[in-house]
């Protein structure tokens, strides 16, 4: 138990932002491709686009999919049906594989994995593309739990779930003030920026089950080196 407990630094469970940490960033990259075929700023409509999918509801389950793009066409003008718009975003989702391959050494380790995302309704349909749920323990999704990652709480609620101390649980996110939100609520963190980053810092939080020496590269592609 003591050498278990060495091997994971004391992390019980390990929880995954999706967008930006376990696949590739699809929802901005999808609004900033709206924004170039609709001839307007991009950072611009990113933010804006942000803003409306919180303070509507649709991040957190209060109003359907057709009342973002509504209210977001409102405020934006863009242009082209929900189904042109939303497959925009979703198309740019793609898995990295190598980040799962992390996910499964951690939960082959007795590390209890999960997803803590602000992804929508648009994480089922992710999932039912590419199947990525069964690699987990958990799924936090917002807009099932009613509560988003803007608010302190929702980490609280998480946690609870798990039943475990707050700062045996590890967090990563792309997302700066998701992490300082998490750190305040008492977990541990990494800011995800990019894969060279983010395989230095999970190493040392789990020296057992990840080294560096064991990530090697072929052609730009990681692999595991026993």
């Amino acid at each position: 138990m003591e050498n278990a407990f060495r091997e994971t630094g004391g992390i019980e469970a390990a929880l995954f932002d999706f967008g930006g940490v376990l696949s590739e960033e699809g929802f901005r990259n999808g609004l900033r491709a709206i924004a170039r075929s609709n001839g307007i700023d991009e950072d611009t409509f990113v933010r804006t686009a942000n803003d409306v999918v919180h303070v509507c509801g649709y991040v957190i389950g209060k109003v359907p999919e057709s009342a973002y793009w509504g209210t977001l066409r409102e405020a934006t003008g863009i242009r082209g049906d929900d189904e042109h718009l939303r497959n925009e975003i979703l198309s740019r989702f793609r898995m990295r594989e190598w980040m799962i391959d992390t996910v499964r050494r951690l939960k082959a380790s007795g590390i209890r994995v999960g997803i803590l995302s602000d992804q929508t309704n648009w994480l089922d349909e992710l999932d039912a593309r590419d199947n990525f749920f069964r690699e987990f323990d958990y799924v936090f999704n917002s807009y099932h739990m009613g509560k988003s990652k803007k608010d302190l709480s929702h980490f609280e609620d998480v946690v609870s779930i798990l039943r475990i101390e707050n700062d045996r649980v590890l967090f990563i996110d792309d997302d700066l003030g998701n992490c300082e939100r998490a750190k305040q609520a008492g977990l541990k963190i990494i800011c995800y920026t990019d894969r060279e980053q983010f395989l230095h810092e999970i190493a040392e939080y789990f020296p057992g089950i990840i080294s560096r020496k064991k990530w090697c590269s072929l052609s730009g592609r990681p692999f595991w080196q026993e």
